[in-house]
């Protein structure tokens, strides 16, 4: 019987859930990392990770992935790290209704139905830790980022719920809240505007010209870019502590925004967070 404590990890083929999952697994923890597509499964496994294909997008992929996850740990799991996930760009009158049916199948209810199936298990064994990945876009929503804004707002909305209705067990659940992160997130970004907005009949299109130059640029994303192990250190603590917090900020846009947020008016953000290039 492993005496290491068992993690999930969602969207760990590049970026945050990748290095994560590696970091983890240096630190000790039996990590099942978990990929959508099965050609990322093989690569991590020849890595020397475990690894099993989970999309969030898919109910069935969910069932498939988490059974495979339990066969694994011998049928517990202290932890799930919820990180799978995906930014639509595209003002919102150009964003038709699949498109962000899509948006929420990956980035919302995906994460709840895989939520509610470990919650089931924790409460089992009367003890876990849920991290859900958010954005500094969960609370300061900007322009053209509505579908990826709405998402984790909704995200947010049923942690914070999570939260107050697992008060009375033995199971915490987090919110990371990062700003720009070295990843893979805008080439993927830039693949869901070209494939699901059409730029050439909206009214956007110098703006559309402007985020397509940000998410084609090669490097980090702004100055205050951080690398994935800045997000790691926030894991570390929402696993660990005796007392986890509800929100961990990472970056400084994510910082400044939570400031203020808390001291400007409505009016005033709009006027800082419509300045924000598309």
């Amino acid at each position: 019987m492993r005496k290491e404590p068992s993690i999930l990890i969602t969207g760990c083929s590049s970026g945050i859930g990748y290095y994560c999952a590696k970091a983890l697994q240096q630190d000790g923890w039996y990590v099942i990392a978990s990929c959508r597509k099965q050609a990322d499964v093989l690569k991590l496994q020849a890595e020397g990770l475990t690894c099993v294909q989970l999309d969030v997008s898919s109910t069935e992929s969910i069932t498939a992935g988490l059974s495979k996850t339990l066969e694994l740990t011998g049928g517990t799991l202290d932890a799930l790290f919820n990180n799978g996930a995906y930014g639509q760009p595209g003002a919102v009158e150009d964003l038709t209704r699949d498109t962000l049916r899509q948006q929420f199948e990956t980035n919302f209810f995906g994460w709840c139905e895989l939520t509610n199936a470990v919650l089931k298990i924790m409460h089992k064994q009367q003890s876990g830790r849920i991290i859900h990945n958010s954005s500094v876009l969960g609370f300061a929503a900007m322009p053209f980022r509505g579908a990826y804004n709405a998402s984790k707002f909704a995200l947010e909305g049923i942690t914070d719920t999570l939260r107050l209705e697992l008060a009375d067990t033995n199971i915490n659940i987090c919110l990371i809240e990062p700003g720009p992160i070295s990843s893979e997130f805008r080439a993927n970004a830039l693949r869901a505007l070209d494939a699901n907005v059409d730029i050439n009949s909206s009214r956007f299109g110098f703006q559309y010209a402007s985020a397509i130059a940000r998410l084609s640029k090669p490097g980090p994303a702004s100055r205050f870019t951080l690398g994935p192990d800045a997000v790691y250190k926030k894991l570390q603590h929402a696993l660990t502590a005796k007392t986890p917090k509800a929100r961990y900020y990472v970056t400084f846009p994510t910082h400044l925004m939570g400031t203020l947020k808390r001291f400007l008016s409505t009016r005033a953000m709009d006027r800082i967070l419509g300045r924000i290039k598309s």
